[in-house]
């Protein structure tokens, strides 16, 4: 996974996942957003302020497909090069560590920061993890507070709950 550097041209698109619509955007070499549900085109600005913006042909086509087959129950995993922005140590490190986090399992702020590295930075690991620029597939949603309850989420809690649902409802089966 490549971390950084400059971002001229982003492909984005705007997918239907279900009833909402999400915008994936990817550099040549790989997806770099997942954005949230109904949202326009700005939440992809604020992340990629200096990116030149292109309407993708091909560039998010596989990150679509694998999106679909997750919201469908079929996948669990995704296979996708990634694109990270800018980032500090401990950002890189929370991402990194969010990608350990097994498909319907949750971890808490304080077990994350542990993990990532950064023990006595829960609030910065929090923040960190609001500053995650790839929804669902770097798994942001399944880090809850230690006392179970939601948390925060940049999709917003109906997404967060819908996300941690499916989750749960296909391992049953």
């Amino acid at each position: 996974m490549k971390v950084g550097g400059d971002m001229p041209t982003l492909y984005y698109s705007r997918n239907t996942f279900g009833k909402h619509t999400s915008y994936l955007a990817a550099t040549a070499q790989g997806l770099c957003f997942v954005g949230s549900w109904d949202q326009d085109l700005s939440e992809l600005e604020k992340f990629y302020p200096q990116a030149t913006l292109q309407v993708a042909t091909t560039q998010t086509q596989r990150a679509a497909t694998q999106l679909a087959a997750y919201f469908a129950g079929q996948q669990h995993a995704f296979d996708l090069p990634i694109v990270w922005p800018t980032a500090t140590p401990l950002q890189q490190a929370v991402w990194q560590a969010l990608l350990q986090v097994p498909y319907g399992a949750t971890v808490d702020y304080t077990a994350l920061a542990q993990q990532a590295g950064y023990p006595d930075a829960v609030r910065a690991v929090a923040s960190a993890v609001g500053k995650n620029p790839l929804l669902i597939v770097v798994p942001c949603h399944r880090v809850v507070r230690k006392d179970g309850q939601l948390g925060g989420y940049r999709g917003g809690l109906a997404m967060k709950q819908a996300l941690l649902e499916l989750e749960q409802a296909a391992q049953v089966k």
